[in-house]
């Protein structure tokens, strides 16, 4: 096999995927889709053939034109990549596939009252899980067009990551091959048929549907949010999104045209595993970034960046991911500054930096991850998604900005979304793009250092912004015991006060690593320091307690200032789960279980990864943690069902390590 992406079965000998038509009955009441999928090849293949699945039946493999049975066979799962769906092929440009998913599909959410309103469901398949909804080359490494069939039931309507056709009655030549239950039909009353298209080529990790009862309101000429049918919420999410065009706008003067011609947003339920998908001409957003200041559209401003780098231009394989997340991290703060001032997109980068500082800890024992281009061979991508491609991919891109000046970048820019558009690229193109138009950049930067090198690069950059250097002082005062003042705050945003907690110190970590030290340097040259000036007769054992209760009290008075911080500021109230997360992290790691409450309703109220993976490692991580190993197990045990496939291999994950 001559693997082009180590988390996929495609082999680079046999031919690529042209086109998809696919024929979806979704089965709420199991869980099921039963669908058919005819491919189309982008030249006629002899020999064996591969396509990556997950947790899919198949039913037949059928040559579409003579209706004959092609022979084939699906190997045992990997527990990464799925199984491989095999078959030889003679001379054949297209076949056709049917089969069903699985209730366990990995990339699918099924959702009943009360974890929604109506009956809902919805796809999230990045990075490798199109696999288990339908069987692909599931590589981003390939893009293909589709079109869609999905028969919903008539109370529910449909929308999608492609163009809508029509919603209408169905067919019986819809779907001759998909097979069903018995007692089921295609055509059954009370049924009804969306049909989409998507005419320009995407990789498969941007297929992606909804199904419920929805609504929307109008908020732009390219622009319509879609919720779940209640006024509240799509009145707030049009109030929140309602500057999206301006964003539109500033994103083709900096990068070009934008080519996907609908930016469409849809408000999925809580159970949302990440703050946004840039799914092409469909963003899907966690209903967390409504948050009533307009400043959720940051996140929007993310996935409208993707538009352009991501979804134009796309990472080969995830082993090159930063090149999705760095530039559009790039782009989104090129975008915020352009709408919302150089003093916003100064405390965006200052919280991406404090973030990829922490990552970078995160990966301490396998500093591979801290790399920009990595070695993800046997490696689940979900077990080490992080911000060092978004931010250490944003500091490199901001690195050669300074190095070459803004306009002369902003040029470099536009030239490589217009070369590479509709392409799947790796790290060496991009650099081999970089020094061929921006001659004697090699010798200016040490792109070797920055692409592969672990860590943070020292010519890495803290922003200086006034605003940014003024909360991280009011932060580093705060094991002193010094409260920021309300004429300190006043005015502050949920950006704001992340900021400041994220620069809280975290005392028990701190105080741990002391003690540690300490007590290892018992028998050794520290305390031996201390024997001129002492009796005979004292105990150093004495000598390094009190020492070492000094540093408990300095905990305990960080306990204490925790409190006081949130009694008088209300943020394990905010509204703001960037804020209210931040805070609580803090709390728990200072051994707070005062809220514990606040907590568990968080972990069971949202399903969004940026807020489940903090919270569930402060709970379990180190030694001494017993009530809140047994308080995360407990709390996971009743959530589990209401998180997304994903986000539960997540929290599993983090209790393999430290539980």
């Amino acid at each position: 096999m001559a693997a082009v992406d180590p988390h996929s079965f495609t082999d680079s000998r046999q031919a690529r995927t042209r086109h998809v038509a696919l024929s979806l009955y979704l089965d709420l009441p199991s869980s099921t889709i039963h669908a058919s999928a005819l491919f189309s090849l982008q030249t006629p293949h002899s020999g064996p053939f591969y396509l990556d699945t997950r947790s899919l039946t198949i039913h037949s493999v059928i040559h579409p034109k003579t209706q004959t049975p092609i022979p084939f066979s699906l190997s045992d799962p990997d527990p990464i990549k799925g199984s491989l769906l095999s078959f030889t092929l003679s001379d054949h440009s297209s076949f056709l596939i049917s089969y069903s998913t699985s209730p366990s599909s990995s990339a699918l959410q099924w959702l009943l009252p009360p974890q929604s309103s109506h009956p809902f469901v919805y796809t999230q398949c990045q990075s490798i899980h199109a696999r288990s909804v339908f069987p692909c080359q599931d590589t981003a490494a390939l893009r293909i067009q589709y079109s869609a069939l999905l028969n919903v039931p008539s109370q529910l309507s449909a929308v999608m990551a492609a163009r809508h056709v029509e919603r209408r009655s169905p067919k019986h030549d819809d779907a001759v091959h998909v097979v069903l239950p018995d007692g089921e039909s295609w055509c059954a009353q009370g049924r009804i048929v969306e049909e989409f298209v998507m005419e320009q080529s995407v990789p498969p990790y941007l297929f992606a549907f909804a199904v419920g009862e929805l609504g929307n309101r109008e908020v732009g000429p390219r622009t319509r949010v879609y919720a779940e049918n209640a006024a509240a919420v799509l009145d707030s999410a049009a109030a929140e999104f309602a500057g999206t065009e301006d964003m539109i706008r500033e994103g083709e003067k900096l990068f070009g045209p934008y080519e996907w011609e609908r930016f469409d947003l849809l408000v999925l339920p809580p159970s949302f595993p990440y703050g946004g998908m840039e799914n092409p001409r469909m963003v899907f957003l966690t209903p967390t970034v409504i948050k009533g200041d307009a400043t959720g559209a940051q996140v929007v401003a993310h996935e409208l960046a993707h538009s352009w780098t991501g979804n134009l231009i796309t990472n080969k394989t995830n082993e090159h991911f930063w090149l999705n997340e760095g530039f559009t991290t790039y782009a989104e703060r090129r975008i915020v500054e352009a709408v919302q001032g150089e003093q916003r997109a100064a405390l965006n980068i200052g919280i991406g930096w404090r973030g990829l500082n922490e990552d970078v800890e995160r990966f301490k024992d396998n500093l591979e991850f801290t790399k920009l281009k990595n070695n993800q061979e046997g490696i689940d991508p979900d077990n080490v998604y992080s911000q060092v491609p978004y931010e250490k991919g944003f500091q490199f891109l901001w690195r050669i900005e300074r190095q070459v000046g803004r306009p002369a970048f902003d040029e470099f820019l536009k030239k490589y979304i217009d070369t590479f558009k509709f392409k799947s690229i790796d790290t060496e193109t991009f650099l081999d793009f970089l020094k061929a138009n921006i001659p004697g950049i090699e010798n200016q930067i040490d792109l070797l250092l920055w692409t592969e090198g672990t860590g943070i690069p020292p010519d890495a950059y803290e922003p200086e912004s006034t605003a940014y250097k003024t909360i991280v002082s009011l932060a580093n005062e705060f094991t002193n015991g010094r409260m920021p003042r309300e004429d300190e705050v006043a005015g502050w945003q949920g950006q704001e006060w992340e900021l400041y907690l994220d620069n809280l110190p975290k005392s028990i970590e701190a105080s741990q690593a002391f003690s540690d030290k300490m007590q290892s340097s018992t028998s050794s040259t520290t305390l031996l320091k201390f024997k001129p000036i002492l009796p005979c007769s004292f105990s150093y054992t004495k000598l390094l307690c009190i020492i070492l209760s000094l540093f408990q009290w300095d905990k305990d008075n960080l306990y204490v200032n925790v409190i006081d911080l949130d009694s008088r500021y209300k943020l394990s109230e905010s509204k703001d789960y960037e804020v209210k997360v931040s805070f609580l992290q803090r709390a728990i790691s200072c051994g707070c279980k005062t809220y514990y409450n606040e907590v568990e309703k968080t972990l069971k109220g949202v399903g969004r990864m940026k807020y489940l993976r903090p919270l569930y490692t402060a709970l379990v991580k180190g030694s001494g943690k017993e009530d809140g190993k047994v308080f995360a197990k407990r709390i996971f045990s009743e959530a589990r069902e209401c998180y997304h496939p994903i986000a539960q291999g997540v929290v599993e994950a983090i209790f393999a390590k430290h539980l």
